[in-house]
């Protein structure tokens, strides 16, 4: 399915509504421009199969482009806005982009963007002017509205970074079907039946449209005639206000969230109706179990939780009624079968701890131009276990459990943030001799990321240096991998070999 399919039904019907502003795509505008988007980029020589790179902040425009691609048989790889200049150009080079769509709002950074990538050969800007770029609407005014004759199913490729901290495309094979066919994207087959999105479904997403779970939920929405409100950005009252006004029935969240909202005032809690929420799904990062109980006393038996990544090479479901009986799980496997290991490969006995894998028929996924990244995925004995390297244990009753992060992973306000991206970005500054970055527990982020750094002789240990090995960080990584914090040692621990032992260095802070 896809928003075509609904437009004789409901052609004024709302597709996207941004809850700040109120401003309205419909779904006969959501169609029609796929549709001439999709058609230039075709008779500009985009092919099955080619990519295309949408550097956004959220706004409807980005499912213009996402419908677009996906009605083409393109990829689409959705940018983090926040990344620096050279990192988007990473993305845009490392994926292929043949295409660049940029928002007038990002000017500054999509002109810089502009210069560090001479393969793109079509660049487009909407919203207004960007030095370097055509008007993407002159661009689908000249265009026909009429849809293509082939409509092959694209699908996105979304990044993640690896535990060097270098980006890795995370590729999906492209299937063979039209994308009118049922029953769509894997997306919509699985989370459509299971949370009920369908025509009446009114869609609250508070989360920037970049990352993997607010995209591919709002293209859900859409493939099933539902309509998806767009927070311009998470404001917890605001949240609120969204639900009472649009009168939401789904929505997402990540547990970072659920603190800022729990941590409004009685009185402002009070104000505002959520009765109309039947779903409110979580993911991204582990929820705390007196935030979660919180929550479902507050909204109802209405939380539904999943785990799973952006490889989607597995996944497990728990609604509040199962967690309820087992707080802390996240749910049996509902895609692919949970296989967990030792270190040895062996699989382990029921309660016991090691890294999680997914069985499936097949691999589902590869590290776009990393096939070393992809094999170390999967399992030594069988190539259809593939992991991402979480641990945890399964109970008797087949729950997960996640309990640590392979690599010392930092999840902050739901976002993954590599460590060795940091340390390599501080370990060159003339008053550092040795650094470690490390995750530290935080009510309301999940983890906050602190460095701790060894100075080099003659460097000042205190405030001060802190202060400048911040700002020098902010010049050259995206501003939320900065640590909150920097603590200084005489010593890192590490091996004789040089090894640095996160593990207790972490200890020594919890």
């Amino acid at each position: 399915m896809y928003p075509g399919a609904h437009v004789d039904r409901f052609p004024d019907k709302p597709a996207v509504i941004m809850a700040g502003t109120g401003e309205t795509l419909t779904y006969r505008q959501l169609e029609e421009n796929s549709a001439r988007l999709a058609r230039h980029l075709h008779e500009a020589g985009l092919r099955r199969g080619d990519h295309i790179a949408l550097l956004s902040g959220n706004d409807p425009k980005v499912y213009e482009a996402y419908w677009a691609a996906l009605r083409s048989g393109l990829y689409i790889t959705a940018v983090n806005r926040h990344l620096s200049p050279d990192e988007i150009a990473y993305i845009a080079d490392d994926c292929g982009a043949r295409a660049l769509i940029v928002s007038a709002g990002l000017r500054e950074v999509a002109e810089q963007v502009a210069g560090k990538t001479p393969a793109v050969e079509i660049r487009l800007a909407f919203g207004g002017a960007v030095a370097g770029y055509e008007s993407y609407e002159k661009a689908l005014a000249a265009a026909s509205p009429e849809p293509l004759a082939d409509q092959p199913r694209g699908a996105d490729m979304l990044y993640s970074s690896g535990t060097t901290g270098r980006p890795k495309g995370i590729k999906q094979s492209l299937s063979d079907s039209q994308v009118g066919d049922e029953p769509g994207d894997p997306y919509t087959a699985v989370f459509g039946p299971l949370y009920g999105f369908g025509p009446d479904a009114v869609y609250l997403s508070p989360a920037p449209l970049y990352h993997a779970a607010p995209l591919r939920f709002g293209g859900v929405v859409h493939a099933l005639g539902g309509t998806l409100v767009v927070m311009e950005r998470f404001d917890a009252e605001q949240a609120l206000a969204a639900i009472e006004r649009y009168r939401v029935t789904h929505s997402q969240w990540v547990p970072t969230m659920f603190v800022r909202m729990l941590k409004l005032d009685e009185a402002v809690r009070g104000r505002y109706d959520v009765s109309s929420m039947r779903v409110a799904v979580h993911a991204a990062a582990p929820c705390p179990v007196e935030v979660k109980r919180a929550m479902i006393d507050w909204w109802g038996p209405v939380l539904y939780e999943y785990y799973a990544c952006t490889e989607a090479n597995g996944a497990t479901f728990i609604n509040s009624e199962q967690w309820l009986r087992k707080p802390g799980s996240v749910g049996p496997a509902g895609m692919g079968s949970i296989r967990v290991c030792g270190d040895d490969g062996a699989e382990l006995p029921t309660g016991e701890i090691g890294t999680i894998y997914f069985e499936r028929e097949e691999l589902p996924f590869t590290y776009h131009n990393d096939p070393a990244k992809t094999d170390d995925a999967k399992h030594p004995d069988h190539p259809n276990w593939t992991t991402t390297g979480d641990i945890g244990y399964v109970d008797a009753d087949g729950f997960l459990f996640l309990t640590d992060r392979k690599a010392f992973m930092i999840i902050s306000g739901g976002v993954n943030i590599y460590p060795q991206e940091i340390e390599d970005a501080l370990a060159l500054h003339p008053s550092v001799l040795d650094v470690a970055v490390i995750g530290l527990p935080d009510e309301e982020m999940g983890e906050s990321v602190k460095a701790v750094v060894q100075p080099a002789p003659g460097a000042e240990p205190g405030p001060a240096l802190a202060a400048e090995l911040r700002e020098y960080l902010r010049e050259r990584i995206a501003h939320y991998k900065v640590p909150r914090s920097v603590d200084f040692a005489a010593e890192l621990p590490r091996t004789p070999t040089g090894k640095l032992v996160k593990r207790k260095l972490r200890e020594q802070y919890l």
